[in-house]
């Protein structure tokens, strides 16, 4: 039995009782990536030595007495836009291949304070723009349920390592599903939380007004430990909400009786596999055993989540990366004679296929004529959507149904049809863009690759999403299977 198989109130009280030291957990997981990493290929870079001094540290700090919190030792990887303190940091992508940032973010610096152990960077699709992890300049991620299959994206590294058992948690990031779509593929726990309730200092930016960094874990449990650790106030981002961080693991009651579920028709009708909407139904049934009750609802302009998302997100992200010129930091060209080709140069050779072809939507949709047409429509069809989720918890404790439409899919078998990859966060989607909370847990297996359950809160109300999906994780045993790998 793995260390990573116990949780982390487990492993804390196994410290305390030097039953184990932190140096055994680092070690676990080192050991792990040399078995297993050549075929999942989760990690670009590791941090061996600096882990180590770490993990010897802190054991020899822990005293029978003194007093650390439960993240205390814990090994965690880092998904690769989420900056590090000379530790390379280069969203996957060639502009940023030797970029060693001179500072943290603000959630690594808080997991410091809860001194947890860095493993190190997370593979990802490039500047988190993807839904496979296919889109990385490195090397592909694959699914440890099928080495065959992908591991979604953009979070696909943060997944597959957990899954794997490489790490015992991950930071990743979601913009329009890249925490929860990749959990579900990869059958672990993953959490977007409301926007603002994470601080996004020091997180790569993708579209500023969507990102939200997140955790992925094994267990409801440990997602609530470690949401508890990185949220917060952050004076350094001007979109971090200024209210008080709840006890999350003190929501895990085990009590769901008279909680009112809505289901949304549109999450359950075309373009969902059979599959995946009876492994909803039959978690709806053990919720219903539990005491909550369900009823279908509609969420109307859930429909036009899609294309609004692909022009809002664009549109951010040509403005974002326009910071990425070959000058001040990054890739520059050796293949220029003037400032107009260093510019032109860097950020083609640079970029990659799907960078590009979103930084050319979002300009045009910017353009002088095509704003109002494109842009604006957008932003108002991302009122009406939000709208739609308000109206819905006028009457509803959460929202149910499924976080992607199919199981995993083979790698190479969507990269040449991007309308058909942008189609796989149409569930996840409508959430970042009204800025509420949304979990994946595991419910289901199909053809032996996981399914994920998606339950969606209101405005910071994680607590009830933590105890909803707690209730059904204790009810069943699919967060207990794990990968053959």
């Amino acid at each position: 039995m793995s260390l990573f198989d116990y949780k982390v109130s487990d492993l804390h009280e196994l410290l305390h009782k030097k039953e184990i030291k932190v140096a055994d957990l680092v070690d676990e997981s080192y050991k792990r990536i040399a078995q297993v990493d050549n075929k999942v290929q989760a990690f670009l870079t590791l941090d061996e030595e600096k882990a180590r001094q770490t993990a010897n540290t802190l054991d020899e700090k822990l005293t029978a007495d003194s007093s650390t919190g439960l993240l205390f030792g814990m090994p965690i990887g880092i998904k690769d836009n989420i900056v590090t303190k000379d530790l390379r940091t280069t969203c996957a992508s060639k502009i940023l291949e030797n970029f060693n940032p001179i500072y943290d973010a603000t959630v690594v610096q808080k997991l410091q304070q809860q001194e947890t152990v860095t493993i190190g960077k997370l593979n990802m699709d490039e500047f988190a723009m993807g839904s496979s992890n296919e889109n990385s300049y490195y090397q592909k991620t694959r699914n440890p349920w099928d080495l065959e299959r992908v591991p979604g994206g953009s979070s696909g590294g943060s997944a597959a390592s957990v899954a794997a058992g490489e790490v015992l948690f991950s930071l990743g990031s979601d913009t329009g599903g890249s925490i929860r779509q990749p959990a579900a593929f990869c059958g672990v726990v993953g959490l977007k939380p409301t926007y603002g309730r994470v601080s996004r200092f020091g997180l790569v930016a993708f579209a500023s007004s969507l990102d939200q960094i997140g955790p992925i874990t094994r267990s409801v449990e440990d997602n609530a430990y470690l949401l508890q650790a990185i949220s917060g106030l952050d004076q350094m981002d001007s979109t971090s909400a200024n209210i008080d961080v709840p006890n999350f693991v003190s929501a895990l009651t085990g009590d769901v009786k008279g909680l009112k579920i809505a289901v949304p028709k549109e999450y359950l009708g075309e373009g969902v596999d059979e599959s995946v909407r009876q492994s909803v139904l039959e978690a709806l049934k053990v919720l219903e055993k539990q005491g909550a009750a369900w009823e279908e609802v509609s969420l109307p302009h859930s429909k036009y989540a899609l294309a609004a998302y692909y022009l809002l997100s664009s549109s951010e992200a040509s403005a974002n990366l326009a910071r990425f010129d070959g000058v001040r930091y990054g890739y520059r060209t050796p293949n220029a004679e003037n400032l107009l080709e260093l510019y032109k140069n860097s950020r083609s050779e640079g970029f990659g296929d799907e960078v590009k072809r979103r930084i050319m939507l979002g300009t045009f949709a910017l353009s002088s004529g095509y704003y109002d047409a494109y842009y604006k429509k957008a932003q108002q069809v991302r009122t009406l959507i939000k709208k739609d989720f308000e109206n819905v918890f006028e009457k509803y404790d959460v929202i149910v149904g499924p976080t992607t439409p199919t199981r995993a899919f083979k790698i190479g078998e969507n990269i040449d049809n991007p309308l058909t990859m942008y189609a796989n966060d149409i569930l996840t989607i409508p959430v970042n863009l009204a800025g509420v909370p949304a979990i994946s847990v595991p419910c289901g297996l199909d053809n032996g690759m996981p399914l994920g359950l998606q339950i969606i809160g209101k405005h910071f109300d994680e607590e009830t999403i933590y105890r909803v999906a707690h209730v059904y994780e204790q009810a069943t045993d699919y967060h207990k299977q794990k990968p053959g790998i």
